[in-house]
């Protein structure tokens, strides 16, 4: 076990739940660390169910771009707790992290702290010591009483699209989530909104309102599209005529969309050439991810694909059939679906966007995961929904059925955990 992993432990044991939402318990350990949160560069938070991560992505690629030194908070990590703290554009060094990890260890003297509360702490601490012009800042779980929650006057606010995910925590309706997203929301500040059901639209707009905000919305105030495969932007400003997203989808015109409407609305220095070098340069690992080379994609022919997403909810599962019909349509191939998920997640509803797509489904209980659910149990749910599934013992056992599928094109998806532990095995971990 390494040093970051021992630390790492303790800490995950000072409380017994490692989601409880509140405030109450973040506050006085930020008060007796200096309360750094009051002292980071222009801060962008970002709240949403779905393209949290794809959104801050494209902002950071765009403002780096354009000269400007990014911190960037993200999780949960894929390989190595390191991805999740991103200082000045560089993935925060295991040296500095220990010692951060410890400093607020020590400080917070084994009073009851959650896993993300005492290391979000921790990357405050980190930003708040180290020069860089912005912070974009993702929210954990909701929004209200999300540790994130704690940055008074952020300079601006993003909601991407908001859909049943986490129920037993933030409501079960899009309404009763919504209400707890739209908690990032500060007075008089900035928002963008992105592409919205109407039950969360009218909770979004009557709590801005009610704040003295008026959010520009996506789909109203500014739209982006694909037109012959370029990325079309319009807003009250202009029309912005660029090259297509780096990252691979048509979910993606969307997502950069959002996050151009943020950068226009929120000021930042980027002109239309950093849009462009942006959208080339961007990168986000686990997000329909073409695995090119490692040992586990040498487990499959050289005429077959291996994809890896993250996905782990329904929305998230439509998106990326979607991605995968066009793939389809460009060059077929007999799709086979590698997967594990949490035992949060309904397998059904995450496999009814592939009905009529998989061609075999290989279900697995995701390593190192107790809270997953059981390759039999998924394997089970997916026969009684129509698909020819079978469990697996492991990634590896997984990849070498599918190779017997002639040119199959696998996509290994279901949870960002299961996705981390195939860039771990596939020595391919993010940088």
């Amino acid at each position: 076990m390494s040093r970051t992993d021992a630390i790492l432990r303790r800490l995950s044991a000072l409380h017994p739940k490692l989601i409880d939402l509140s405030l109450d318990r973040i506050l006085p350990l930020l008060a007796d660390l200096g309360n750094p949160q009051e002292h980071l560069p222009p801060v962008i938070h970002v709240a949403g169910t779905n393209a949290k991560g794809s959104v801050i992505a494209y902002l950071r690629a765009f403002l780096e771009a354009a000269g400007s030194k990014v911190h960037v908070y993200n999780s949960p990590h894929l390989v190595r707790f390191n991805e999740r703290i991103r200082l000045a554009g560089k993935l925060v060094g295991t040296r500095r992290l220990n010692a951060a990890l410890e400093q607020v260890e020590a400080v917070n003297a084994g009073r009851p702290m959650t896993f993300f509360e005492i290391t979000t702490a921790t990357a405050f601490l980190l930003f708040a010591e180290t020069r860089a012009d912005y912070l974009l800042l993702e929210t954990g779980m909701g929004g209200t009483y999300d540790t994130t929650n704690v940055v008074a006057h952020p300079l601006g606010e993003i909601i991407t699209p908001i859909d049943l995910d986490h129920q037993g925590f933030l409501g079960n309706t899009i309404g009763e989530i919504a209400v707890s997203k739209a908690g990032i929301f500060k007075r008089g500040s900035k928002a963008v909104i992105g592409l919205q059901q109407e039950e969360g639209r009218v909770v979004l707009d009557r709590a801005a309102r009610r704040l003295g905000i008026m959010p520009v919305w996506q789909g109203e105030d500014f739209h982006g599209s694909e037109q012959d495969g370029r990325l079309v932007y319009q807003d009250e400003a202009g029309l912005l005529d660029l090259p297509p997203p780096g990252l691979l989808g048509a979910h993606q015109f969307d997502n950069a969309a959002l996050a151009i409407a943020a950068a226009r609305h929120f000021a930042l220095p980027v002109d239309a050439d950093a849009f462009a070098r942006g959208l080339r340069q961007v990168r986000w690992p686990a997000r329909m991810t073409p695995l090119q080379s490692g040992p586990l994609r040498d487990l499959l022919g050289p005429d077959a694909e291996l994809w890896l997403d993250g996905i782990h909810n329904a929305h998230g599962a439509a998106a990326v059939a979607a991605t995968l019909r066009d793939l389809e349509r460009s060059r077929p191939a007999p799709l086979v679906l590698i997967m594990g998920l949490m035992n949060t997640r309904p397998p059904a509803a995450v496999l009814a966007p592939f009905a009529g797509m998989a061609q075999q489904v290989f279900t697995l209980t995701i390593p190192g995961e107790p809270n997953a659910h059981k390759a039999a149990y998924i394997a089970g749910e997916a026969r009684k929904a129509g698909f020819d599934a079978r469990p697996m013992r492991s990634v590896t056992a997984a990849l070498k059925a599918a190779a017997a599928v002639p040119g199959a094109r696998v996509l290994i998806c279901g949870s960002l955990y299961l996705a981390g532990a195939v860039l771990a095995q596939n020595k391919t971990p993010p940088d």
